[in-house]
């Protein structure tokens, strides 16, 4: 790729950086994440015998660097998640969102899709929910897909294996003991639990692992990162995998408001989306009087 032309010190050398990572990934680089950039991407340089940011920069406007750049771009990707994350948005789910699900799907086939996955603890969280209420899906198919562009927190994530204090963080000690193995001083998720889940590299720009339509969902805390116009193309890839009983979970610092035309809020589920093409003719007006 080409980058933007370096001025002196590591002003420019974080430009380069942050311009790869939006070449990349379409992910802009926040201010507070802008100022952490020499800390995230320290344990490569130390890997690659590189003093600071700037030498880095001149390594990566030398000679191509294909296995460098995608390093770089894993470093600086911001992937903190952790287990059942805003836990009333699973509450939610469990209690209102699935069984909604569960009552239209005539061929007992339930449909997850966790875009931006990360690690994927928001993953093995739903697979949790689902095997502790396994009487009540029993007959059922359930696929989970999770997806992220990150190479790096995808085989973490396939691995299954988190850190004492990743399970400390919104694990609940009967789910612990219950689909966790102890491996040395971390924590292996459970064979069981492993293959609910298709973990898959993915680039919700270009798109390959999402198949079909999904019945629920979630692309929580991605859209920050994007530009409007980014915003409105992940937004339409959704909704091209969405039908009329789809429910789609953002962030709660985001919102469909201002983002194209796909999707609008759900009337039954608070902070849910729904496809706008689903809702019956004059439910927008409702939906506006409501609020």
């Amino acid at each position: 790729m080409s980058y933007p032309p370096a001025t002196s010190s590591s002003e420019g050398a974080a430009r380069i950086l942050s311009g790869l990572l939006e070449a990349r990934t379409g992910q802009i680089l926040s201010e507070a994440r802008a100022w952490r950039m020499e800390t995230a991407l320290r344990p490569l340089l130390k890997i690659h015998g590189l003093s600071d940011i700037d030498d880095l920069a001149a390594r990566l406007l030398g000679k191509g660097a294909p296995d460098l750049e995608r390093d770089v771009v894993d470093a600086l990707l911001n992937n903190e998640s952790s287990f059942f994350r805003d836990l009333q948005i699973f509450d939610m789910i469990h209690r209102q969102i699935l069984p909604a699900i569960q009552a239209k799907r005539q061929d007992r086939l339930l449909r997850i899709w966790s875009a931006g996955c990360s690690t994927g603890q928001e993953a093995y969280s739903l697979a949790i929910r689902l095997r502790n209420d396994a009487d009540r899906w029993h007959g059922w198919r359930i696929e989970i897909l999770a997806t992220d562009i990150s190479g790096t927190a995808i085989k973490q994530a396939r691995s299954g294996i988190f850190s004492q204090m990743d399970a400390q963080r919104g694990l609940a000690v009967g789910d612990l003991i219950k689909w966790f193995e102890p491996m040395g001083d971390n924590w292996r998720a459970s064979p069981e639990l492993r293959r609910m889940v298709q973990f898959r590299q993915d680039n919700l720009f270009d798109a390959h692992a999402p198949s079909g339509a999904y019945d629920l969902l979630l692309c929580r805390n991605v859209l920050l990162y994007f530009t409007p116009q980014r915003r409105k193309t992940v937004l339409a890839l959704l909704a091209r995998h969405a039908h009329d009983h789809s429910v789609l979970l953002l962030g709660a610092g985001e919102t469909v408001i201002g983002q194209g035309d796909d999707f609008t809020a759900h009337p039954e589920f608070r902070g849910g989306y729904i496809r706008q093409a689903a809702l019956p003719h004059g439910a927008i007006g409702r939906l506006s009087r409501a609020g």
